[in-house]
């Protein structure tokens, strides 16, 4: 059996004009998981990112030179985009500037437009499902024997929930458990593909690894 090994992006910069930018803390962790994977002796035969930069600089910090494969269907759903459509344009100030608030909003967002409950998104949660299939399809189609990916949270959750074979709404309550720079390995061998790990951060199972946590 090969390892599908997916890594959610470091911590990127909420409540900043630009969300794709790994913060420093992002970086840091980035630098962890890497120095972990180094001293386990974890070395990927092929590296794969989606397109947002906050992925493509979490491989590099890791450590990572060699420029990754690409495939769209490992980026993030557009959550400002789901917002602006489910509230007519109009989202509330509180969602933008309170953390509690803003979760919040994101899962019930989240759930309406899994129930197709608002129109005008730029992407359907049925597309958005196809798409990360595809992806994984296109990350497992290999002789590679240890593939790295690094993606996000929501892509995650769903490969997750879809491998499980659970409800829809379980992609929502895994996303939101999904620490940055966290771990979650598949295997794959032809049709073969079975969930291993799930959200592992064990470079963060020390005194100063746990100042190193976040979940957004």
């Amino acid at each position: 059996m090969a390892e599908l090994l997916v890594i959610r992006h470091g911590q990127a910069s909420f409540g900043q004009d630009d969300y794709d930018v790994l913060s420093d803390l992002g970086r840091h962790q980035s630098r962890a998981v890497g120095a972990l994977l180094g001293r386990i002796g974890w070395e990927p035969d092929r590296l794969v990112t989606g397109t947002l930069r906050r992925q493509k600089d979490t491989l590099t910090a890791m450590g990572f030179d060699a420029p990754p494969e690409e495939h769209a269907g490992f980026d993030e759903y557009d959550f400002a985009d789901l917002l602006h459509a489910r509230f007519d344009g109009q989202v509330p100030i509180v969602v933008k500037e309170d953390r509690k608030a803003h979760f919040r909003a994101l899962r019930d967002t989240v759930f309406a437009w899994q129930d197709a409950a608002f129109d005008g998104a730029s992407e359907t949660y049925a597309a958005f499902a196809a798409r990360v299939e595809a992806a994984r399809r296109f990350a497992t189609d290999t002789t590679a024997r240890r593939v790295l990916v690094v993606s996000s949270g929501g892509v995650i959750g769903q490969m997750t929930a879809t491998v499980m074979g659970a409800p829809k709404r379980h992609m929502m309550e895994l996303n939101l458990q999904i620490k940055n720079t966290a771990m979650t390995r598949f295997m794959f061998s032809g049709a073969r593909f079975s969930l291993h790990e799930f959200n592992a951060t064990p470079h963060f199972m020390s005194p100063q690894g746990a100042d190193l946590l976040s979940y957004s």
